[in-house]
């Protein structure tokens, strides 16, 4: 009944009869899906991440690149912008792990990560520049290309499902079990065999694998990437505040948190105009969150339950 529920109310934005509600329902999952691949390092990890756009970043390079260099499909690109992010996750994670940082440390390691792979988009020719890539338009399957938002939709909500799956997975799994005992206490996880540097790594190839593919959807929607839309802090600090208002180290704590900052967002914009208002509500949402409910949105139905 509850999934059956969940169905209903993901798919009914596609009964939308305007095309800027079902675009505002497909930003609201693509943002779902990115805040829970931060989440499967971040949450059930507890890697912090403040530069997981880096992967996000990649993930659109790598699949503009083997388009309008090599003549690729783009749906060739979806693959291989996830090995990109997955080598990227290996990459960062066994040079930060090994070298034992953690905590705020590592949080801006991957930020430096992120700033690093800017500074090189906007040097390198084959990524444009300072002056992007932009495909070439040719709506269709083939091309990975939509004009009608509802098949927008349904891509993102694919990648949403994709996400929850790898979360649902990791939960129930010896893998998220460990990854788990390493969150509580990396002394206790290594005393009892578990290798710390390879679980932390993987998970963060893992985040970074879905991040990559959040990335090529965003390019396949808007046609267009460049380093400052790629490698935008502003899009690490929103995958990190969907996973921690709705419930970091929850399934279903990023869908929640996203609806809620998307609701904010526009709910904000359409009563106050002047720039910079959205982000001083999103930290007033999460000081309040923080405040109120350390747990996340997610945990709310658990403090019910026990006044109940």
């Amino acid at each position: 009944m509850r999934w059956g529920l969940v169905c209903i109310a993901l798919l009914m934005p596609l009964a939308l009869p305007s095309q800027y509600l079902v675009t505002l329902a497909m930003l609201t999952l693509v943002s779902a899906g990115l805040g829970q691949a931060w989440n499967l390092a971040g949450g059930f990890g507890g890697l912090t991440s403040f530069g997981h756009v880096a992967f996000f970043g990649l993930g659109a390079y790598a699949a503009a690149i083997v388009q309008l260099r090599l003549g690729w499909s783009p749906w060739l690109g979806l693959p291989l912008a996830a090995l990109v992010g997955l080598g990227a996750g290996l990459l960062v994670g066994f040079a930060s792990f090994r070298a034992g940082l953690r905590g705020s440390y590592f949080a801006l390691v991957t930020l430096a990560f992120a700033e690093a792979f800017r500074v090189l988009a906007n040097s390198l020719d084959i990524t444009g520049a300072g002056l992007g890539l932009q495909l070439r338009m040719a709506p269709g399957l083939e091309a990975f290309q939509f004009v009608d938002r509802r098949l927008s939709y349904l891509a993102a909500l694919v990648f949403l499902v994709l996400a929850t799956a790898a979360a649902l997975h990791l939960r129930a799994s010896r893998f998220g079990a460990r990854l788990a005992a390493v969150r509580e206490s990396e002394a206790a996880a290594s005393a009892l065999g578990i290798d710390v540097v390879r679980t932390k790594s993987l998970a963060l190839a893992l985040s970074g694998a879905l991040t990559a593919l959040g990335g090529v959807l965003y390019l396949q929607t808007y046609l267009y990437i460049d380093p400052s839309i790629a490698f935008s802090p502003q899009r690490s600090v929103e995958m990190l505040l969907v996973a921690m208002i709705g419930g970091a180290g929850t399934v279903w704590g990023p869908l929640l948190g996203a609806l809620v900052l998307h609701v904010v967002a526009e709910g904000t914009q359409l009563l106050v105009s002047r720039p910079g208002v959205a982000p001083m509500m999103y930290g007033v949402l999460l000081l309040l969150i923080v405040w109120l409910l350390p747990g996340g949105i997610a945990s709310l139905r658990g403090r019910i339950a026990r006044h109940a």
